[in-house]
């Protein structure tokens, strides 16, 4: 029992190896992270004609709708034709009337807009999509999004009003973001669902009869400002656009936290920024009118002196090599200054569309208070059993029929060798290279002896651990490695039972667990890592087999064993057992589960297991798949799960 007071306490906050850990990773990890996130991203776009940066954009759209957007998803579904229902009109009597539409998503999940139609309109008139951002509750029905396509109605031109996937008639809870991570899980990218909702939009408007196809334009804020750069960068049928307050260099977001900017999944898809920022995005909308808008004093995300270098600054020389450097104009809210989409704003925005769209200028709004609609009036009605997110995802995943696993010997040995393949390119796994492990603090209680360690990587990220033996252990006793989606902390009873064995224990902390991440937003930088074209399950599946040769290598043990605790340390385990055969020589499991399916069905948060969504995962793979891929590893399961030889 000496061994087991021993871990307890260089497991507490007063311990002197567990704070002299805490002390050192508490202000260095978040840095580190930063740092390898920003040397991730690409740098703005700088061509040296016009000519190479049209072909140059060209090719770009392609890449990002054909590689990254509609990934996974059939190509019935990309390119069915836009189905709008009519369920309703309402005649306001003041110059324009309101079209209550439904429209198809994917099959099975479906939408609503808002026609805000001139009363006398005319073929050839001017079109803007609006779409919103995160505004709860009243989704489309929000005050000022109602004002403004009231205004573009009375001034001629022809305004849809999406609602967007979580809000107001959408509002489920299934349709909450982070679902998109599930699309992801099965293999359908998050992003073509999101884009997809509003380039059906884009799709009415195009095709409608009375609409001039040379002046349609796209404005929103926030989540809708996201949406607007997104379409409008790669739609060109969007002529003029206007996003306000929805996004920044990836490189400003990881170094501007405070105020939200890290943002929702879909602002960081899957492999949407290898090698591409958003000033890509900007750079995209060249030559055509695009006008930026920023609020200065931002309660939210994306304060105008902060984005205003990378997203504007350094993309009028592009738009300059067009000879449209005035094209790309910005303006920055001062009055209120938060984050919004109120008058100043707003007649930034119709100053903008009248003269890109050879309007007169645009009279006072006047008080439209009156004039507008309750949320109930607005509402459109969607089928009871309409998909969400979540549910789209659950059905796919139902769907998905992996073959058996082939009996034949050789058939199995290529079989094993293909699928390594494939699961090194679903988790991106490499081997960071081990720089150097330090040893920061130690501590001897009664029987035993502790050493705290920082495993430094050449990617220049790092993990801790704590390695505990008896006093007179020989370095070359058995080795386990003992991890806990709780942290190392929570790990001492493990830790003990080894000790007391006569093995040296290290209880470890990889990237992203313990107490040094305790403080620090870890899914939402995880879902940055994701669009950077990196997974986190990779980064640990890496981390753990380097650190698991220095421990063979340190002690002469061949084989090292493994005792992981929860949900996300058994697919990091797992995953680093059949990528490194050989490496592992038994794996025991607590409060495992026996099935990817578990994160669908339960359903687990992104923000709960963020490193597991990757993107194709359970398309490919499920737990007893990386089992197999370990080639003979003892695996035993205690509480959930049974074992496995």
């Amino acid at each position: 029992m000496v061994a087991n007071h021993a871990c307890q306490e260089n497991h507490e906050p007063g311990s002197t190896a567990a704070s002299g850990c805490r002390i050192r990773l508490a202000f260095r990890v978040t840095n580190q992270l930063r740092h390898y996130l920003v040397n991730l991203v690409a740098r703005p776009p700088s061509p040296t004609t016009a000519s190479q940066w049209s072909q140059e954009s060209k090719h770009l759209r392609e890449h990002w709708l054909n590689d990254v957007v509609y990934h996974g998803w059939p190509r019935e579904v990309v390119e069915a034709p836009a189905r709008f229902d009519e369920t309703g009109v309402i005649e306001t009597g003041k110059g324009y009337r309101i079209r209550k539409l439904r429209y198809e998503i994917v099959p099975g999940f479906y939408s609503a807009a808002l026609l805000y139609e001139p009363q006398d309109v005319q073929r050839g008139s001017p079109a803007i999509l609006n779409v919103n951002g995160h505004v709860g509750a009243p989704g489309k029905s929000v005050e000022y999004k109602q004002k403004r396509c009231i205004q573009f109605a009375k001034q001629g031109i022809l305004a849809l009003n999406l609602e967007w996937l979580s809000f107001g008639e959408l509002s489920q809870s299934g349709n909450q973001h982070w679902y998109g991570a599930h699309l992801d899980l099965v293999g359908a990218h998050e992003m073509g669902l999101f884009y997809l909702v509003m380039r059906r939009g884009l799709d009415y408007l195009h095709n409608h009869p009375l609409v001039d196809r040379e002046r349609i334009g796209m404005t929103g804020l926030s989540g809708g400002g996201w949406q607007t750069i997104m379409l409008s960068a790669l739609d060109t049928r969007i002529k003029a656009t206007a996003p306000v307050a929805g996004f920044s260099s990836i490189a400003s977001r990881v170094e501007a936290i405070r105020y939200g900017d890290l943002g929702d999944i879909e602002q960081a898809p899957a492999d949407f920024f290898v090698q591409r920022d958003y000033t890509h995005l900007v750079g995209l909308c060249a030559p055509r009118p695009t006008l930026l808008i920023y609020n200065a004093e931002d309660d939210c995300c994306f304060r105008a002196p902060l984005v205003k270098p990378l997203v504007f600054d350094a993309l009028r020389p592009l738009f300059g090599l067009y000879g449209a450097e005035g094209a790309l104009q910005w303006h920055e809210n001062l009055e209120p200054g938060t984050h919004n989409y109120q008058q100043d704003n707003r007649l930034a925005a119709y100053r903008f569309f009248a003269a890109n769209f050879h309007l007169p200028p645009f009279p006072d709004e006047g008080n439209l208070d009156a004039e507008l609609s309750s949320y109930d009036a607005l509402a459109v009605g969607l089928p009871t059993n309409n998909l969400t997110i979540l549910g789209l995802a659950q059905k796919l995943g139902r769907e998905i029929a992996r073959p058996p696993l082939p009996a034949n010997q050789a058939e199995r040995a290529r079989w094993v060798l293909a699928e390594r393949a494939r699961l090194k390119e679903v988790v991106r796994h490499n081997l960071p290279g081990l720089a150097a492990p330090w040893p920061v603090a130690s501590a001897r209680t009664g029987a035993a002896m502790s050493i705290c360690y920082v495993f430094d990587f050449a990617n220049g990220l790092s993990a801790n651990g704590v390695l505990t033996r008896l006093m007179g252990c020989p370095e070359n006793a058995p080795v386990t490695l003992v991890l806990n989606d709780k942290g190392k902390k929570e790990s001492a009873g493990a830790v003990a039972a080894r000790v007391n064995q006569g093995e040296q224990v290290l209880a470890l902390d990889l990237a992203f667990f313990g107490d040094a991440w305790r403080e620090v937003p870890v899914a939402e930088y995880e879902q940055i890592i994701h669009g950077l074209g990196e997974r986190p399950l990779g980064i640990l599946t890496g981390q753990l087999i380097e650190i698991a040769r220095w421990m063979r290598d340190r002690s002469g043990w061949a084989p090292v064993r493994v005792e992981s605790t929860g949900l996300r340390h058994q697919v990091a385990v797992l995953a680093a057992a059949a990528l490194q055969p050989g490496l592992f020589s038994e794996i025991t499991i607590h409060q495992g589960v026996k099935s990817l399916s578990c994160l669908l069905e339960t359903p687990v948060q992104f923000s709960q297991a963020p490193e597991l969504f990757c993107l194709d995962f359970y398309k490919h793979f499920d737990l007893d798949r990386l089992q197999a891929l370990t080639e003979g590893v003892r695996v035993e399961f205690t509480g959930r799960g049974e074992t496995a030889k």
